[in-house]
């Protein structure tokens, strides 16, 4: 969830030719500093691979750069190789997509366990058969099923850092150098996560939602029979605008403020030089815990777009209608901001007050405007290639790189 690891139109025919021709150049550039460095890593000529298998696996890494993704996959060796010599259609999408399809199935383990918990509390209250006599599932278990949901699914997206929210993903990238060319591509995949995540939930318990609203019925809160809050949060009816704003931006700044001392290796609390290392995943079950805990009843701690916006979409598209945008004196669009302000204001107060790594703007000269100037000139320069290769990638990779380079400017 919370890794630091990687990511003017012209005015005349005559500034397009030295633009594209300037493009050209750059990518030729570009292309060779990736050979020179694939042959000093001994990623090329392998003596395990010929000169074709060694080339499909530069393909492959050209595509990944140009949707905004490091050009060397996570993957481990030995399975690199055995993927270049196979050269199937399933290893190529995997290769190319790995970190977005782990951000994607994080997010949708997530939002599984979460409004999994949701619905069981919710459909089976007053419940005889239950032990106890009055449902399966009490408050508590909502912040465990949530806890336990965001600690899975840390571990399914490993390989891509465990973002699993838009908001820290942003925060990331803005205070420890995660490459802002990655963010796009991991919104959609957690948003996409979120909202396949919610769809499941929705068909698993559809009968006992028709059991407790009745058949096709579907309301929100403050409906005494609303179910629309098992994929989404709504507010307390009393709270003014005011107050819901204010429950989701503490709670974000909260998640970010300690995420990032739990990873910050210079901090003796965050256990030893590694930061939390292996026992992150746990340590956040326990911060999604308490926060649930101690913060979830006023608006349902959303903290998080993906796991918010996602799942409303998806119970707006199955029939719970335009209440779910309306509800709460239209609540929904503050589970979408307060994340991001809350996130950059936790991650603004610990770098501010403790962290002391060179990541951070605040420990750098002029706040880091320098690498951000630069970004954007690059981006300038390379936006309208990376936007052919986003229209390009997919034709390139199923017909293996008969196509490779239509997509360039």
């Amino acid at each position: 969830m919370a890794s630091a690891i990687d990511n003017a139109p012209s005015q005349n025919r005559a500034v397009d030719s030295v633009s594209i021709a300037h493009s050209r150049n750059h990518d030729a550039s570009a292309l060779q500093q990736r050979r020179t460095s694939a042959e000093h890593n001994g990623e090329m000529h392998n003596p395990r691979l010929t000169k074709d298998q060694a080339d499909h696996i530069e393909h492959l890494q050209h595509i990944r750069s140009r949707i905004g993704l490091n050009q060397n996959a996570p993957v481990v060796d030995e399975h690199n190789i055995i993927m270049a010599k196979d050269q199937l259609m399933l290893s190529r999408i995997r290769y190319v997509l790995r970190e977005p399809l782990a951000e994607f199935f994080g997010t949708f383990i997530m939002v599984l366990f979460g409004d999994g918990s949701v619905a069981q509390v919710l459909l089976s209250k007053g419940e005889t058969t239950a032990p106890g006599g009055n449902g399966f599932g009490q408050y508590q278990s909502i912040s465990w099923g949530w806890g336990l949901g965001v600690m899975l699914g840390i571990y399914v997206a490993g390989d891509s850092g465990g973002y699993l929210n838009p908001a820290i993903t942003f925060a990331n990238c803005f205070y420890r150098k995660l490459p802002w060319r990655r963010f796009p591509i991991y919104f959609l995949a957690q948003f996409l996560g979120g909202f396949v995540g919610a769809g499941v939930v929705y068909a698993n318990y559809v009968s006992a939602i028709d059991n407790v609203e009745g058949k096709g019925i579907r309301t929100v809160p403050p409906s005494k029979t609303a179910t629309a809050a098992i994929f989404c949060t709504y507010p307390q009816p009393f709270l003014p605008k005011a107050s819901q704003f204010f429950s989701e931006f503490i709670a974000s700044t909260i998640l970010l403020f300690v995420i990032f001392a739990l990873k910050d290796s210079s901090n003796p609390g965050a256990m030893g030089k590694s930061g939390a290392g292996n026992t992150f995943p746990l340590a956040l079950f326990f911060l999604i815990f308490g926060l649930g805990a101690c913060f979830g009843w006023e608006t349902g701690y959303a903290i998080n777009l993906a796991r918010d916006f996602g799942p409303r979409l998806m119970s707006y598209a199955v029939g719970y209608g335009h209440e779910v945008w309306s509800a709460g004196g239209y609540y929904f669009w503050i589970p979408m901001v307060a994340p991001f302000l809350g996130c950059m204001f936790g991650g603004f107060l610990y770098d501010l007050c403790i962290y002391t790594g060179p990541e951070s703007p605040l420990n750098s000269t002029n706040f880091d405007l320098d690498r951000y100037m630069e970004a954007f000139k690059t981006g300038r320069r390379g936006g309208m290639e990376r936007a052919g290769g986003m229209r390009e990638g997919g034709k390139e990779m199923i017909n293996g790189g008969k196509e490779r380079d239509q997509g360039e400017v």
